[in-house]
């Protein structure tokens, strides 16, 4: 689709240059950053909603689509467009933001204008990755996005925020070193950078299974799957409340869409082959980490792990395709679209959940389990967001917690009786470690002085949990607009993943 103004170049530039902006008018006043931070935010969702109003639901092919040359010796381009998968990313994006910004208000006082313009920053490149369509672009933003993660968690972090960064950043870049060897190949193979003519490649088996493999060790630290999941409970608790946030809300959902974009149309045959793997992995990762997060004494932590369980849902919708595909089943399409619903919803759901912990934690400076207990009876609005998100989070039926699982959970079975089973434990598990959590913090006898002398959110606390449940029961209730976004999308993947190259 051609529009009258580049329209993912405004998305990725536009915080990017405001975040540089925010940074030189937060050395002269602290006040005047934060507005201009939550302008920039504000104007950049605004921005991103004609990718939706405008979007063409009938067609597979690209749209809003930007090509100019780049490094023209080498074939690189600046390539942009978005399709069904990664333009209801780009939106989650542009609108968690905004809602980081607004969190951070007063919480921040150490040099304000610098952390909100690394969020900034850290926004017009994550939309980078999504609207990406060469291969050198994708990889420029992928590694670019450390660097103001790296900041953030650095910087503004707590007491052992130098171990969580470095532990961060070398488990994302091992990865990332692997995808870029397997993209130079297809580069040599293919005489472009161009990630739709890397899917219109034929490659042997051996071939393709290397740079699955490949593309698998940089996705996985991002989702992040089992084993290779250690780095975010750290990064997690030593990262301030915006921090976390970003980090649960959309950089793990770029795991999830480069298995999308780059693993399956690319290696369809490995993927195929190499499914076991990637389902193992999955349903290690929903049905130990469960247990793991259940014995945490760090809500933090409970939440992160809580993070890798629900991620893992969504890799075992992405893969259990193959085996429905191998029965000649229609249903392949419903893992797909639950993997995907799932990552929109467990952006809302984490986000509000990091959120809740940063509102206890600016009150009382802890995040340990047991500093609590009896919050409701100080904090009754706050209590009522909490328990709702726990719930959503435990996979409640009329929240966006459940549609993507149930969708999942249907295409388990039609694919294995004991992929379901497995996937199913998490409804038991989740219920279990968040409502657990719920009753050991909220309810009971007040448990310290400390706790007695707490204040129930503010109005600008209120707005952003209230807006963030609003969108949690909308996708819950009505999921329909979503759906209709990706289903041509995903059909087409599907088709495509079907199809040998050998």
């Amino acid at each position: 689709m051609s529009v009258d103004w580049p329209i993912l170049s405004v998305l990725i530039w536009l915080p990017v240059l405001g975040g540089l902006l925010v940074s030189a008018v937060g050395t002269r006043s602290s006040d005047s950053a934060r507005w201009l931070a939550l302008g920039v935010a504000v104007l950049t969702f605004v921005c991103s909603v004609p990718l939706y109003t405008g979007f063409d639901i009938t067609t597979a092919q690209m749209q809003f689509v930007e090509r100019v040359p780049w490094i023209p010796s080498f074939d690189v381009t600046y390539h942009l467009g978005v399709d069904g998968i990664s333009m209801p990313l780009i939106l989650l994006t542009t609108f968690i933001s905004i809602l980081v910004v607004a969190a951070g208000w007063a919480v921040i006082q150490h040099q304000p204008g610098h952390y909100m313009a690394a969020f900034l920053v850290m926004e017009g490149v994550m939309i980078g990755v999504f609207a990406a369509l060469d291969a050198m672009l994708f990889y420029v933003f992928w590694e670019a996005m450390l660097i103001p993660m790296f900041l953030i968690i650095g910087i503004w972090g707590g007491p052992n925020r130098v171990y969580a960064t470095i532990k961060f950043f070398l488990y994302t870049f091992f990865g990332s070193v692997f995808m870029l060897v397997a993209l130079i190949y297809l580069y040599f193979q293919s005489g472009t950078m161009d990630i739709l003519a890397f899917h219109g490649l034929k490659l042997g088996l051996t071939e393709q299974i290397l740079i699955f493999i490949a593309f698998l060790l940089a996705f996985a630290v991002k989702v992040p799957m089992w084993p290779v999941h250690t780095w975010l409970p750290d990064a997690h608790v030593e990262a301030p409340t915006g921090g976390s946030v970003i980090l649960a809300a959309i950089m793990l959902k770029i795991g999830g869409y480069g298995f999308l974009r780059f693993s399956l149309p690319i290696t369809p045959d490995a993927s195929a082959e190499l499914d076991w793997l990637v389902i193992g992995l999955s349903l290690i990762a929903v049905v130990y980490i469960g247990f793991v997060a259940l014995v945490q004494q760090d809500m933090k932590k409970l939440v992160a792990y809580s993070s890798i369980a629900h991620m893992g849902f969504v890799t075992l919708g992405f893969f259990i395709i193959f085996r429905i595909l191998s029965q000649q089943d229609s249903g392949a399409v419903l893992g797909m679209q639950g993997g995907m619903i799932q990552m929109i919803s467990h952006g809302f759901i984490s986000a509000a959940l990091f959120l809740c912990i940063g509102v206890l934690y600016d009150r009382l400076h802890s995040r340990q389990i047991a500093d609590y207990g009896g919050v409701v009876n100080v904090m009754p609005w706050f209590a009522a967001f909490m328990v709702f998100f726990a719930m959503a989070n435990a996979g409640l039926p009329g929240t966006s917690g459940f549609v993507g699982e149930f969708m999942v959970i249907l295409a388990a079975f039609r694919a294995d009786f004991w992929f379901a089973v497995l996937a199913a434990t998490t409804l038991i598990l989740g219920a279990a470690y968040s409502l657990w959590m719920v009753k050991r913090v909220l309810f009971g006898k007040i448990g310290s002085e400390s706790v007695a002398a707490l204040q129930d959110i503010n109005a600008r606390e209120t707005a952003i949990l209230a807006t963030l449940a609003f969108m949690t029961l909308l996708l819950g209730v009505w999921p329909a607009p979503l759906i209709e976004v990706m289903e041509v999308s995903i059909n087409n993947l599907v088709q495509h993943v079907s199809l040998t190259k050998l």
